[in-house]
């Protein structure tokens, strides 16, 4: 049995459990009044990390009125991310933070390494961790189990689980995740709505649950009607007037401008992010380069989109914004 850091645990009714509870309420009355930003990491051409273009981007981020920010997340680029950059993102979003939104920052690989961000976003002041999907394997649920029953036992942050790709919990999965002191909520990437069903009928009271499918909002009706009305947006990370646009109108039930929005600019954006793989992150990427905003291109395995797909993209940025009363300039 591998031996694992347990400084962290602490008995029930500790200030740990009072400190979980209290980002708990945040994340959820951040949930409640706006959408989840994933920002993105800026690099310079060269391929460096650009902290000073971060800080001005994530400024404007900000500023747009999100429910709780994720920095180092897969938008972000967390798999392209050294320790020492990763310390240096998380730390600044603290600072810019300042404490008004929750702070939740991106962890990942196996358990062991997983760990190791852990302890670097716990130093930076990162209020919670989103445990990313473990690298290449499948694995049963008694190892996905495991996995984050060793994360929790290192850390003092509450954990939120993301499901995607190779990692899929059942309800009886769910029921033992929820059951590790420290892991609070779960992210879905999936899209099965059956299977989340199943989920949030099995988690108890409490436990969080948000939609981070990518481009949420395509789907975030059909989420809401399972209870899960909270989700991610991408859209945030370079057109926060569409991204808020479209969370207001889907918590008023216009369903008269959800419905335009959906049908005339995110459904053409997801068409055109099917094309190639990776462009979940690197069409995001350009479009906030298109306005304007300090991000830098994209570090391999991923690419940059080609002129074509980069014209076409500009097109449905510009309808877009037009849909909410905002021109590409008037970049936040």
């Amino acid at each position: 049995m591998p031996v694992i850091n347990t400084d962290a645990e602490t008995a029930p009714g500790t200030d740990t459990e009072t400190g979980t509870a209290a980002v708990v309420q945040r994340l959820r009355d951040g949930m409640a009044g706006g959408v989840l930003s994933f920002p993105l990491t800026s690099f310079a051409d060269d391929g460096r990390l650009d902290l000073d273009a971060y800080r001005a981007y994530l400024t404007g981020r900000l500023a747009a009125a999100p429910g709780a920010v994720f920095p180092a997340c897969g938008t972000g680029e967390f798999f392209s991310l050294d320790e020492d950059e990763y310390r240096a993102v998380v730390t600044a979003t603290v600072e810019i933070a300042d404490g008004r939104l929750p702070v939740v920052a991106g962890i990942g690989y196996g358990w062991a390494q997983a760990l190791r961000f852990a302890r670097i976003a716990e130093e930076a002041g990162a209020d919670a961790l989103l445990v990313l999907p473990h690298y290449l394997v499948g694995a049963p649920q008694d190892g996905l189990v495991e996995q984050l029953r060793h994360i929790a036992a290192g850390t003092r942050l509450p954990l939120i689980a993301y499901q995607r790709g190779q990692v899929t919990f059942t309800a009886e999965g769910l029921r033992r995740i929820a059951a590790i002191p420290g892991v609070v909520g779960l992210k879905d990437g999936h899209s099965d709505l059956d299977r989340l069903q199943r989920l949030t009928l099995a988690a108890p009271d409490g436990f969080l649950f948000f939609n981070g499918a990518s481009t949420a909002e395509i789907q975030a009706r059909a989420y809401a009607t399972v209870g899960v009305p909270a989700y991610s947006s991408a859209v945030h990370a370079f057109a926060p007037e569409i991204a808020n646009a479209f969370f207001g109108a889907l918590r008023d039930g216009d369903d008269t401008v959800v419905t335009e929005l959906l049908r005339e600019f995110y459904v053409p954006l997801v068409e055109l992010r099917d094309r190639v793989p990776g462009y979940a992150v690197s069409l995001v990427k350009a479009a906030a380069r298109l306005r304007g905003l300090p991000v830098g291109p994209v570090r391999a395995p991923l690419t940059d989109p080609g002129p074509g797909d980069l014209a076409d993209l500009a097109k449905i940025l510009d309808h877009g914004l037009s849909l909410v009363g905002a021109v590409r300039q008037q970049a936040f």
